[in-house]
Parts: structure tokens; sequence; C-alpha cells
């Protein structure tokens, strides 16, 4: 790992110190060399001055140019090449690089330009003033101007030639992090260049600048043939500002246009960062998004059936917890699965999200797991309890939530941790373990108490006979406000009565119909 960051250092400042020159060549020698001495009917004599006012200023751009650099490549040689870095080093250089096309912006447009500029306006300006250079003072002017335009040109260039060069050295940065720490280093949903910003620079410095530099070229000549110009920039003033008006106004449309499937991906993925793998993107695009967005679809078409199946997986194993539970005493068979469905509708009915009725219904079917702490001899008697084998079985709560405590990752089982401590909580506070009164009681334990309650009653037991349905309706009724939750006691007998008892009516009405065909 260490060599791989050594290599990818090397790598890196070769391939930035090429991205220089490849700039410099194209903006400042190329774009440059071509306007003035194309423009310019300079004398040999005149000619030499220039090349030793460029030749020092020059020097100095590139001693200006290699201390920024140092400067600004130092926390990546940290990250890098430091035998054993810190986390903070790691993500000061893994920060560092991400900006570098940015700094690389201001670099060229500060000590680089500057360095250049300065030097080479004061040396021409006492030239052309002592006689030495044969050159009009607007000419130095309209020089000073050129090499702004040709540095905002070269900054663009390695702008987007450094955005290249740090792919690997971010990839590497990262790698290490992972590899020293176990942590990735990312600045998440931090935007460094907005998309639109680069649009448009780009369109503004690649579309409106040579229409000014075409501009100034074209005044010096005119000025050089001895016209006037200040009609020439009366008319070309307004022909560039339109110009540059029109670039940015075509880069404002273009970034537009490709920030809106983008930004439109990004609230999708939010969503299914929250849990949702319904949603689909639609594909209303003519170009290479169209792609991205089938792959979107495609993407969480996958996620979805792997969510499904993860559900159903986990619903079964709580299914099969609650049933080897249930095994243990005959009597108790399908007592998990019914409260489960008891608490399930009782969520539906005070309008729970889906997500928290689900959880509900997993807190249900568990509710009673700690009985599988709680000897035989005491949990399947049949005879009434003692005081102290009743205080072992008001144990279960306690010993049930720390069973599921062990099941990870954690974060999954928390939410089903309170129904299955308190579901034996009363609303006056004189149940157990806590003695938790009112709103005290967390919500699923005030949906389990209801929804257990009922099916105890109603259920057989070795020493007695489940009650009827109406009786045990009437027995919730009545503990309405001291042993249950009044709000969840009402929705459980609304529901009760909207869907559970017409389907025992016609249960029994098919089982009558069944005898009197025999």
């Amino acid at each position: 790992m260490s060599w791989t960051a050594n290599y990818e250092f090397k790598r890196l400042v070769k391939r930035l110190i090429l991205n220089y020159f490849a700039g410099s060549v194209i903006a400042v020698l190329g774009v440059g060399g071509v306007l003035i001495f194309t423009t310019l009917h300079l004398s040999q004599e005149d000619l030499w001055v220039i090349c030793g006012i460029l030749g020092g200023s020059l020097v100095l751009m590139l001693t200006a140019d290699s201390i920024a650099f140092r400067v600004q490549i130092r926390p990546i040689r940290k990250a890098l090449l430091t035998a054993h870095p810190t986390e903070d080093v790691l993500a000061k250089g893994y920060k560092r690089a991400l900006h570098l096309p940015a700094l690389a912006v201001l670099r060229v447009m500060g000590p680089h330009w500057l360095s250049f500029l300065i030097p080479g306006l004061v040396s021409s300006s006492i030239l052309v003033r002592r006689g030495l250079l044969h050159l009009p003072m607007a000419y130095v002017w309209l020089a000073s101007l050129g090499t702004l335009i040709v540095a905002c040109m070269h900054a663009v260039i390695e702008f987007f030639l450094t955005s290249r060069s740090i792919e690997p050295t971010l990839v590497t940065i990262r790698r290490r992090s992972e590899h020293m720490y176990g942590a990735s280093v990312l600045l998440r949903g931090q935007v460094v260049v907005p998309l639109a910003f680069k649009f448009a620079m780009s369109a503004v410095v690649f579309g409106a600048l040579p229409l000014l530099l075409f501009g100034l070229a074209n005044a010096v000549r005119l000025t050089h043939e001895g016209l006037g110009s200040s009609t020439y920039w009366t008319w070309a003033g307004g022909i560039l500002a339109l110009g540059s008006l029109f670039s940015a106004f075509g880069g404002y449309l273009l970034a537009s246009d490709v920030q809106r499937p983008i930004r439109r991906l990004e609230a999708l993925m939010r969503r299914v960062e929250r849990g949702d793998f319904s949603l689909r993107a639609d594909d209303t695009y003519m170009d290479e998004f169209s792609d991205l967005i089938q792959g979107f679809n495609l993407m969480l078409n996958g996620l979805a059936h792997r969510d499904a199946m993860n559900r159903q997986l986990i619903d079964s194993y709580f299914a099969t917890l609650a049933a080897a539970l249930d095994a243990r005493d005959p009597y108790t068979a399908g007592h998990s699965q019914r409260v489960a469905r008891y608490a399930e509708a009782i969520g539906r009915k005070v309008n729970l999200s889906p997500q928290t009725v689900r959880e509900l219904r997993q807190s249900a079917l568990l509710h009673d797991i700690g009985k599988i702490g709680i000897r035989d001899e005491i949990l399947l008697k049949e005879g009434k309890l003692t005081d102290e084998e009743f205080a072992i079985i008001k144990q279960h709560p306690v010993i049930g939530e720390n069973i599921i405590r062990q099941i990870q990752p954690d974060d999954a089982m928390k939410p089903l941790l309170p129904g299955i401590r308190s579901h034996h909580e009363r609303y006056d506070g004189k149940g157990y373990p806590d003695g938790l009164a009112g709103e005290e009681i967390p919500l699923f334990g005030r949906i389990l108490a209801v929804a257990d309650a009922f099916d105890a009653m109603t259920s057989d037991r070795p020493y007695r006979s489940g009650m009827p349905v109406e009786r045990a309706i009437q027995v919730l009724r009545e503990g309405r406000g001291t042993q249950w939750d009044p709000h969840f006691v009402d929705a459980f007998i609304e529901v009760y009565r909207e869907v559970y008892i017409p389907d025992e009516a016609k249960s029994a009405a098919r089982e009558a119909a069944a005898s009197t065909s025999q």
C-alpha cells in the first residue's frame, strides 16, 4: 500500500506538470504568440526587446507558479508519502485533491498571471517612455488585457485536465484510509464546483473570450493602419457584449438540461435511501441519460426483489421463533400469531405508517420470547401459581428484551424492544416490569397489552375455558383508562367488529351449510 501511494504521488505530480505545460503551450504560446507576432509589425530591435521582456516575466512566472504549486499539493504529499498518516491527514489530503482543479484556476489567475503581467507591464512602460521600445502606450494596455484573456483560457484548460488527473489519487487515498482505519474518506453531499458554474464558465471562456481576443487584435491593426478605434470599439463592444451574453445563456441552458435529470435522480435516491424501493424514474430523455435512467430502474428492481426476500426471510424467522415458543404448551399454540394479527389490525386502524405496523407485528410475534427462560414446571403448571412462581413469570418481558438485544444488527431490533419489555404494563401504573403509567408506556407496549389480553381471555386454558368474545370485549371496556390505553381499546373493538366478527359469522355459516348438506 505504501509503494502504491508513493507511485501515485509521483504520477500525479508528473501529470500536473504536463497539464501545466500543455495549457501554457495552447493558451500562452499558441494564442498569445499568434496575437503578438501576427498582429504587430515589429522591427528586429523591438522584437528582441519584447522577447527579453517575455523571457524575464516567464522566469518570474515559473518561480511563483512553482511556489504556489508546492503549497497547494502539500496536504496530498502528506497523505500519500507519510508512512503512518492519521485519519485527519488522509481526510485533508482527500479534500485537497478534490479541490485541486479549482485551486489550479486560482493559481493561474493569481501568481501565474500577476507574476507575468506586473513585471512585463512595468518594464514595457519604462522602455516605451525611454524610447527603447517603439510601440504606442495603448498597445501595452491592450497587451495587458490580452494576457488576462489568455490566462482565463489557460485556467479553464488546466481545470479540466486536473479534474481528470486527480481521479486515481482520490481512489488511492480512499483505499489507504480503508486499509489503515477501516473507514473511507468521502465528502458526502458536498458539491465543490457546481455543474451550472462549470458550463457557464466554459461557455464564456471558450465562446466569448476568443471574440474579445479577436477584437483586441483588430483594434491593434486599426490603430497601426492609422484608423480611429473609438468608433470601432463602440461597434465591437456591443458585438462582444452580445456574444458574451449569448455564450453565458447557452451555458445556462446546457447546464439546466444536464442538471434536470441529475436532480430528479438525486431526489429519487434520497427516497431509496429511506427504504422506498417502489418508485421508478420516468425515461423521457433522448440522450445518454436514457441509459442511465434504465440502469437506475433495473437497480431498483433488484433492490426491491432483494428487500422483499429479506422481509420474507425475517418474517419467517420471527414466525418460526414464535411457533417454537408456542409449541411448548399446546394450550397456547398460535397465541403469538393471533396477537400479531390483532396488533397489526390496531396499528392500521390508528393510521400507523406501514413500516411501523410491520415492526409492531414483529414485536408482537416475539412479545413472549422471554418465556423460553422460564422453567417448564412453572410455565406449564395447570394449577394456580404461587407468589414466588408468579414473580418468576413476571421476569419474562425483561428476559425477552435481553434475548432480542443479542440479535445483530442491533439497529434492526431496536424498534421491537419496547413492545417486548412493556406489554404487561398497565395504564394506571400497576403493571410490570417497570410500573410505567399512561403514555410513559411505549406505543407498542400499549397496543400489545390490548391484543395480548384479548387473546388470553378468549383462549382455552387447562384450568378454564376461554370466555365468549362479547364478554372479553366488555372486560376491555371496563379496563379502559385503568389497565389499558382507552384509545387502543376503542380501536381494537371497532376493528374487531368490522373484520373479525363478520369473518366468524361467514365461517359459522359455511360450517352450518356443510353440516346441512351432509
